[in-house]
């Protein structure tokens, strides 16, 4: 039975990566940020492992890298992310804001890449996924929402350095599409079940040679 963990498993593309790979036998390590406020992920994947981690703390990410240390991994789903300063503009900075998004969007899931390689690595899937955005590539930029985007180019910037230090594994960034989630808000065209199936189709076809890579949902791959 081949383990998955992803994390901002409580709602939204978390929720639905944890749903989908637990109905098709997988064992599923699902990181929220209080187990005990789970209800929707125990309705949808009753039979998942529930682990609380806080990605705006470190110290919470190393701990559950020490938890899981002697367990065999076979794919990370770094998902969890914000859009914190939204209306953020080059004349009324959101400081706070701002380098929030990045401690939860860039930094911690860099650091739990480190923490969780070792398990990854032992395992027969070897895969280590962001969840990125289109918004993070630097070619399709057209401006506004500086603090996601910039978060997110600096996601796949790390990734990329990740994946050629660690040959071993294979570590790519996916954009989900435009999602109806929270996030994404209701007025998004993809349902989180065929963003989420659309990825899962990516991960399962990914080769070595693809490893640092950035691919949409569907597949395509989209330029830095």
């Amino acid at each position: 039975m081949p383990t998955v963990l992803v994390t901002g498993a409580n709602r939204g593309l978390g929720l639905e990566f944890a749903r989908q790979y637990a109905a098709d036998g997988w064992r599923v390590i699902a990181t929220v940020r209080d187990v005990a406020k789970a209800a929707a992920l125990e309705k949808a994947a009753p039979k998942v492992e529930g682990h609380a981690l806080d990605m705006t703390d470190l110290a919470s990410v190393a701990r559950l890298g020490r938890d899981l240390e002697r367990e065999t991994i076979d794919l990370v789903i770094a998902n969890a992310g914000v859009a914190l300063a939204r209306g953020m503009t080059p004349r009324d900075i959101d400081e706070a804001g701002w380098l929030q998004t990045i401690r939860i969007n860039t930094i911690a899931p860099l650091a739990l890449a480190g923490a969780l390689l070792g398990p990854v690595k032992r395992s027969g899937g070897k895969r280590m996924i962001a969840i990125s955005s289109r918004l993070g590539s630097i070619a399709l930029n057209n401006g506004g929402s500086y603090a996601y985007r910039s978060s997110k180019a600096a996601l796949n910037c790390v990734w990329h350095g990740f994946a050629a230090e660690n040959p071993e594994v294979i570590a790519v960034v996916l954009h989900p599409g435009w999602v109806k989630t929270d996030m994404g808000g209701a007025g998004a065209p993809v349902v989180p079940e065929d963003s989420v199936a659309g990825m899962r189709r990516v991960i399962a076809g990914l080769s070595p040679a693809q490893s640092g890579h950035f691919f949409g949902f569907d597949g395509e791959e989209l330029p830095w």
